[in-house]
């Protein structure tokens, strides 16, 4: 077509240029006028010999069987990993460190005492009830034995009782504040952070070490308040560390109730098995399973056109493209849910469908 405007622009300027007489403007613009017309009559004749020849055309798409299968939409949101028991270990009384018994690094034991505080005068202390408590032991069973051969008075008997009562429950009062005086392990775990030194002095709730049970990990993360109705416990959840290049199965195993107001979200856990290459406040990304169907319509979103109408796709009909409407469900992954508008066994054109219109002829392959 291109060609034959030319062509026909070049004749055109060569009668312009052949006539060297000048001409009468108005007879001049009549003849254009003329040529211009019957240029127009070619063009059109030629544009609808060209749609003829393109009602004949087909098109190359790749098609897909519509087939049921397993379809899970999936909410992604980012975790970090974090220590079952992650304590610190503090210090009941205040005192001066006398001896570090750990360091670093080192496997505990729940009651082990990592850090003695000095506790001399204390001991000295329990050395002297010591010494009373034997006394008042020895009086109370020979007052004992006089009140069983009934000599002596009741009055004595329940005066050396009392007394021997009295100071042991000294003792005892004066042990439990020697405890006090030692910073224990409250778990089994390992030391992870600890920055003591002999002679300094520690205090309750500032002088800690910090102790981690790597061997029992969990992911925390916080979920968006308008997926509430959507995460429950026991979800299954897919769990990507990228960091460690590792990936794991699992299950949602604590789902709070309660939004917080601030951040208008909910926590969840999942509790995670013991791997070398997993270690806390790693970062990992959360893939939780809010929908799941094992009879569904799962087709590629690519093949899924819109309009003003809604959405359509084509399938192939005996070499014919033939649109039909469709509902679609959730999408995920490059796929979507079909609810409603085809049906298993259809062949979805994939492929090509954005080339093709409702009638077109067509040749399909399979799509890899």
């Amino acid at each position: 077509m291109k060609k034959i405007l030319y062509t026909s622009a070049v004749a055109l300027m060569a009668l312009a240029a052949c006539n060297n007489k000048p001409k009468d403007p108005k007879a001049e613009l009549a003849d254009l006028k003329k040529q211009q017309s019957e240029i127009a009559g070619k063009i059109a004749a030629l544009e609808t010999k060209s749609g003829a020849q393109d009602s004949s055309k087909v098109t190359d798409v790749n098609v897909v069987e519509v087939k049921q299968g397993n379809f899970t939409n999936y909410i992604q949101i980012q975790g970090r990993i974090d220590a079952q028991d992650n304590v610190t270990a503090y210090p009941q009384s205040p005192g001066t460190i006398t001896a570090i018994r750990v360091k670093v690094g080192d496997h505990v034991s729940k009651g082990q005492v990592l850090v003695q505080l000095d506790d001399a005068v204390l001991r000295q202390n329990i050395a002297q009830i010591a010494t009373q408590v034997d006394l008042n032991k020895t009086l109370y069973q020979r007052q004992k034995n006089l009140w069983d051969q009934k000599i002596g008075t009741e009055v004595q008997f329940l005066q050396a009782k009392t007394a021997l009562e009295g100071s042991q429950k000294q003792m005892a009062s004066l042990q439990q504040q020697a405890v006090m005086y030692s910073i224990k392990s409250p778990i089994n775990g390992t030391v992870d952070q600890m920055d003591l030194k002999l002679g300094q002095v520690a205090q309750p709730g500032t002088t800690g070490i910090r102790i981690v049970n790597a061997d029992i990990l969990k992911v925390k993360a916080d979920v968006p308040e308008s997926y509430s109705g959507r995460v429950n416990l026991g979800d299954h959840v897919k769990i990507l560390i990228p960091d460690a290049a590792d990936s794991l199965d699992a299950v949602v195993t604590f789902a709070a109730k309660v939004i917080d107001p601030g951040s208008r979200s909910f926590a969840v856990e999942v509790k995670l098995p013991t791997r070398k290459t997993l270690r806390p406040n790693m970062t990992a990304t959360l893939k939780i399973a809010d929908y799941s169907s094992k009879t569904a319509l799962v087709v590629p979103f690519k093949a899924i056109q819109k309009s003003e109408q809604g959405d359509y796709v084509f399938v192939d009909e005996n070499g014919i493209a033939k649109q039909k409407t469709v509902k679609v469900g959730r999408v995920y992954g490059g796929s979507a849910e079909i609810l409603s508008g085809i049906v298993a066994g259809d062949k979805l054109v994939t492929e090509g469908a954005s080339d093709i219109e409702d009638g077109d002829r067509i040749k399909a392959s399979s799509a890899n």
